[in-house]
């Protein structure tokens, strides 16, 4: 459970700045600031170990003090201590900022001291948390020897004061922002986004992850800079992320628009998910719209939109332009995303892509997404759908020798691009080390249903029969394998004069 009880409830402060009404049972939030014993824990952890040395507030001077007396005075302390700091020394990562990263992953998927028990199972947690799960049980025992939450109830009281500061700048960007985009004010009931304060942490980048349908920041402020361009980054990212993967049909119109952004900067995932690409790339477009107010900052937000575009969100341009006359026009953002999206030209702006000049290197991304890292296998699927065979067969293929993900997927993509390339045995020789090997009732079905298909070219009808009956009984139960099966024990396939998408995709 969440130690501190200074919460940030800011829907009523919005309520009253705009005059609006809020009915009396709206208790969701939108956004809620807190402080959290287990991420303390953690990052305290590390620091002892060495994060960070010299670095923070004087208050993190002060706990890691604390820490370093209980140490001290304790064997037990010093052994639990030397196996803490050992692991993180054997599993440190050349970037500091990653370093970190992995830690904070760590800590949001572990519950509340003094157990640290994982809120998901070991299997589910995110692929950078996994690096370093064994800190976990060297934690509970170095929190229990140097009395790590004695020491966190001392300084509980000055994290409700940091908290505090944030309250007048955050409500005032969220306010901007949701008035800008002329959003709901009212919270979103099963969704959440909270901003940690943790001055443990150095003061550098924040931390932002997404598990499902809830966003987390953490931040370490100082007076000089509270982040909050990443806490509205973030919030936008918790905003808009919903409405664009409801948008399935009209993402895959844009997917043309991912092989422009190949020689780009930016991290895989972009290259291979549209919705990603797009997401980004609107984001970005609103905070260069937001980039200043009158006519005197216009080169400033010229700027930002360019170097979005220089970086290869693509789309950045499109949208920057879109909600320029978005501004001057009373539907919400909500109503108007339809439009941005239904009035794009995939022509028009896969010309500007390629147009476009990328620089070496992008921005820090603000937000990681947790989702398993995509390995070959899965790389190789994502360009088979965007119809790039080639990369899509060396891909499986180098999936099938490091042993790495489900081999029956691997033969079955190998045998549909060899069938596309004519090579009818090698197919069909694909098609059968698949049926050996998957368990997937899809690739199942679809192999005996390609290896009918195939008998039924090579004049071979009574075995063609009985792939297409031992597809029915695969267990697939999608309608459009049912059919395909179904048609083929009625009659013959006779394939198309002309290369067509299949049905499978």
């Amino acid at each position: 459970m969440l130690r501190s009880s200074f919460r940030y409830v800011w829907t009523a402060v919005i309520c009253a700045l705009l005059g609006a009404p809020c009915a009396a049972q709206q208790t969701t939030t939108k956004v809620t600031l807190d402080a959290n014993e287990t991420l303390f824990s953690v990052v305290a952890g590390i620091s002892h170990c060495g994060y960070a040395s010299g670095a923070g507030t004087e208050q993190r001077r002060e706990v890691l003090a604390e820490i370093a007396r209980a140490v001290g005075n304790s064997e037990q302390a010093q052994a639990d201590s030397h196996e803490l700091c050992q692991f993180f020394i054997d599993h440190r990562q050349p970037d500091p900022n990653r370093d970190l990263a992995q830690y904070v992953s760590l800590a949001l998927n572990m519950g509340d001291a003094p157990k640290f028990d994982f809120k998901v199972k070991e299997a589910d947690v995110p692929p950078d948390a996994n690096y370093v799960l064994g800190f976990r049980t060297r934690l509970v025992e170095f929190a229990k020897s140097v009395g790590l939450h004695e020491i966190w109830m001392k300084h509980e009281p000055e994290y409700n004061t940091l908290i505090a500061g944030y309250h007048a700048p955050v409500t005032n960007m969220l306010l901007a922002t949701d008035v800008y985009l002329r959003l709901p004010m009212s919270g979103y009931l099963g969704r959440a986004f909270t901003v940690y304060v943790e001055p443990m942490e150095a003061p550098g980048p924040v931390n932002a992850r997404n598990y499902g349908s809830d966003y987390f920041l953490t931040v370490s402020p100082t007076a000089a800079n509270l982040r909050l361009d990443d806490i509205r980054h973030t919030y936008l990212h918790f905003m808009i992320d919903p409405l664009i993967s409801k948008r399935a049909s009209t993402l895959r119109r844009l997917q043309p628009l991912l092989s422009t952004v190949g020689s780009a900067p930016l991290n895989d995932d972009y290259k291979h998910d549209i919705a990603l690409l797009t997401s980004e790339s609107l984001i970005r477009a609103i905070e260069a719209r937001l980039a200043g107010k009158g006519k005197q900052d216009e080169p400033v937000r010229e700027r930002e939109v360019n170097e979005a575009m220089a970086e290869g969100f693509i789309l950045s341009r499109y949208f920057f332009d879109q909600l320029a006359k978005f501004e001057n026009e009373p539907a919400g953002f909500q109503d108007a995303l339809g439009e941005f999206l239904y009035n794009l030209d995939v022509a028009r702006e896969k010309k500007r892509a390629e147009a476009q000049a990328f620089t070496t290197k992008a921005a820090p991304e603000v937000l990681a997404k947790a989702r398993p890292a995509a390995g070959p296998l899965e790389l190789a699927e994502q360009r088979f759908g965007a119809g790039d065979y080639d990369t899509a067969r060396d891909l499986a293929q180098q999936a099938l020798n490091d042993k790495k993900g489900d081999e029956g997927r691997a033969l079955f993509l190998l045998a549909q691009v060899a069938s596309l390339n004519k090579d009818i045995n090698g197919a069909k020789s694909y098609f059968a080390r698949a049926l050996e090997t998957s368990k997937d009732p899809h690739v199942v079905a679809w192999s005996h249903i390609y290896l009918g298909r195939i008998a039924d070219i090579q004049e071979e009808r009574e075995q063609a029969v009985l792939h297409y009956k031992a597809a029915l009984k695969a267990g697939d139960p999608q309608p459009q394998t049912k059919a395909a099966a179904e048609r083929g024990i009625k009659q013959a396939y006779e394939p198309p004069r002309e290369a067509k998408k299949k049905e499978s995709d």
